[in-house]
C-alpha cells in the first residue's frame, strides 16, 4: 500500500472535487454557433457603417 493510496471515500471526494473545478467544455457545434454569430455581427456593423 503506497504512501497515498486512498480509499473508497476518499476516491469519490476526489472525484466530485476535480468534477467540479474542471472548466466548461463546449461542444464544437457550440463553438463554431459563437463564432458565427460573432462574425454575422461584425460584417452586419460593417454594412452600417
Amino acid at each position: 500500500m503506497g504512501k497515498y493510496q486512498l480509499d473508497t471515500k476518499g476516491k469519490v471526494a476526489v472525484t466530485k472535487y476535480h468534477e467540479k473545478n474542471k472548466p466548461a467544455k463546449l461542444d464544437k457545434k457550440q463553438q463554431l454557433e459563437k463564432i458565427r454569430a460573432e462574425y454575422l455581427k461584425n460584417k452586419q456593423n460593417q454594412t452600417d457603417k
